[in-house]
């Protein structure tokens, strides 16, 4: 018993020490402001929710990409290192069930080494060049906020919404 009470003791007294030592210390970090948020909270919903002002088209795409995107993902989206964009194999553009999906990721991750540093001109720009190679959009078609979520991907019934409540 007398020993239960001594533990307890030391354990009091460590646990007050501890926070008087904390309160000593300087406070690390900085409190997450909202403006901190916005720069993060980018995520474009199926219906275009959330998709920013811009655009672009096919033929301004293809320039962004050959200075972007080709090295990694190969002329005309084949062929390169990494993922393919266009042709009969499984593409972003004939997997996803939606075309913001495309924006999203391109905006987010692209280019791999820098990502987050494209415009939303050029992430549109990209978006509608991928589009062409892959025949869903035709080569004088223009994305923007309100064209983009128009766009009807090829396997998009190819899905089961696990949580259809928050689509």
């Amino acid at each position: 018993m007398y020993m239960c009470k001594g533990l307890a003791v030391v354990i009091s007294l460590a646990c007050a020490l501890g926070a008087a030592v904390a309160a000593d210390r300087p406070g690390l970090g900085n409190p997450v402001t909202e403006a901190d948020l916005a720069l993060w909270d980018i995520s474009i919903g199926p219906d275009g929710a959330g998709l920013p002002p811009g655009s672009g088209t096919p033929a301004q795409g293809a320039v962004v990409y050959a200075q972007k995107c080709e090295l990694c993902h190969g002329k005309e989206g084949q062929n390169g290192p990494n993922a393919a964009l266009s042709g009969p194999q499984r593409t972003v553009a004939n997997y996803v069930p939606h075309a913001t999906t495309i924006f999203d990721f391109t905006r987010r991750a692209m280019p791999w080494q820098q990502p987050k540093s494209l415009t939303n001109d050029e992430v549109y720009a990209l978006t509608a060049y991928i589009f062409a190679l892959n025949k869903l959009i035709g080569e004088d078609a223009t994305m923007n906020a309100e064209t983009l979520p128009k766009v009807r991907m090829p396997n998009r019934d190819g899905f089961i919404v696990r949580f259809p409540e928050k689509m």
